[in-house]
């Protein structure tokens, strides 16, 4: 299957993309169910992808051990795992056509040069995300490269996510021009996964609320690469006693598949349904699809 497939959408096709830094928890779970229930209602593919481009955070095994969760928990996934590492060329062959359109320039600056650079020109450092001043656009000025961006263009790019509405970025000034490639020989997230997604031939994209932000960038290089893009949909995330995002980073705790009825509720229950009793994961799983297929009106015309 070519890296860069143009073909316009066919049968439904959705993925669940974990990173192997750890056992799924339940945050993760969340994702995958939401996930996995909408591309069984659409009655399509659902794909697993693992995303284990940031090598010095994979955890040895954790693949073999987040595969073994979704088996216990029922989430059968269509055809063979993809893994980023084995698709460095595809990224490569993505960087080097924006290259030739002269969208990508390499950059030296450091996190610290970009904050003190906004910090000049604002007099205070905005919450979250810093957006890059585009200090190297114009060149390096003798410096080594750190990285290579994407030159974002103008306009605020909008999308309509299933869950959460139209949503609309102005991805040049909140964000601005984005990393792709590092000097480490690191991909970024964002053109890895927009590669993945057209090579996979993936029609919709069911995740946590936590990477909408992600989605804006997404869709300019999808336009730039001439790549269709998904539908999307963006589920709550879950967040521990402080109000912080579950995460292994924040101390989550891996599912028990020793009861995999009260995870998948749990997960279930997040997702704004009401309990659904059963006694076993095949009819908890049977009856979650059709209950999802009525709440989006799958199927329905």
């Amino acid at each position: 299957m070519q890296a860069l497939s143009s073909r316009p959408p066919q049968d439904y096709v959705g993925r669940f993309a974990p990173s192997p830094t750890g056992p799924l928890h339940q945050g993760s779970l969340v994702a995958a169910l939401a996930s996995y229930l909408d591309a069984r209602a659409h009655g399509g593919r659902w794909l697993v992808r693992i995303e284990d481009l940031d090598a010095p955070r994979v955890v040895d095994g954790a693949d073999r051990v987040i595969l073994g969760q979704l088996q216990a928990l029922g989430l059968a996934w269509d055809g063979e795992v993809l893994r980023q590492s084995s698709r460095h060329h595809a990224y490569r062959e993505a960087f080097d056509r924006l290259r030739r359109q002269g969208a990508v320039y390499a950059c030296g600056c450091t996190r610290k040069e970009i904050a003190d650079s906004i910090l000049h020109a604002r007099g205070y450092l905005p919450a979250g995300e810093l957006p890059y001043p585009g200090t190297c656009r114009d060149g390096l000025h003798g410096r080594p490269a750190r990285a290579w961006r994407l030159r974002v263009p103008q306009g605020r790019v909008r999308v309509v996510d299933r869950w959460m509405g139209p949503v609309e970025q102005d991805v040049a000034a909140e964000v601005g021009d984005f990393v792709l490639f590092r000097a480490d020989g690191m991909w970024a997230y964002q053109l890895a996964v927009v590669v993945d997604d057209a090579a996979q031939g993936v029609t919709d994209v069911v995740r946590g609320e936590d990477l909408l932000g992600s989605t804006p960038r997404q869709k300019i290089l999808q336009d730039m690469l001439e790549l269709p893009a998904p539908r999307w949909m963006h589920v709550p995330v879950v967040v521990n006693a402080e109000g912080q995002k579950l995460s292994k980073q924040t101390g989550a705790a891996a599912i028990d598949v020793r009861q995999p009825l009260a995870a998948l509720e749990a997960a279930w229950r997040h997702l704004q349904f009401e309990p659904l009793q059963a006694g076993e994961v095949s009819a908890f799983l049977a009856e979650a699809v059709r209950r999802w297929a009525r709440r989006w009106r799958i199927g329905t015309g």
